[in-house]
Formats: C-alpha cells, structure tokens, sequence
C-alpha cells in the first residue's frame, strides 16, 4: 500500500492507495482505512463520495480470498 495524504483527508482517516492500483490516472484507485473495528474503502474518483465498511475478519477474509488470484 501507499499513503495517499490530502488536505480533505486532514481531519478523517488515513486512506491507503493501493500500490496495484497504476493506471495512467492517478485518481483511478481503490483507497482503505482502518478505524477500530471498520476498515473503510471508497473509490479515489468518486471522492467525498460514500465508502463501504468492513468488519476487520470479513475484510481480512475478502483479502486471503483474493491474495490468491
């Protein structure tokens, strides 16, 4: 993962840019944060925009299922 920091992001969480994520728009991205007891992710392009949460063990299991690929 890489830190993606912003003004907007000053007073909330702190989003983590994929490092997978290297389109040629550097907007193109899926972001995460984690907060005790949700991970938080939301689409780089769509921003204030919402975000999905996770329970730590669904998204650790979303990741191992994946990881694989």
């Amino acid at each position: 993962m890489i830190h993606n920091s912003s003004a907007e992001e000053a007073t909330g969480p702190h989003w983590h840019r994929s490092s997978y994520s290297s389109s040629g728009d550097g907007n193109d991205c899926v972001e995460v944060a984690t907060a005790p007891g949700t991970v938080h992710v939301r689409d780089s392009k769509n921003l204030p925009g919402p975000r999905l949460g996770f329970a730590p063990t669904a998204w650790n299991a979303f990741v191992a299922h994946t990881s694989g690929r």
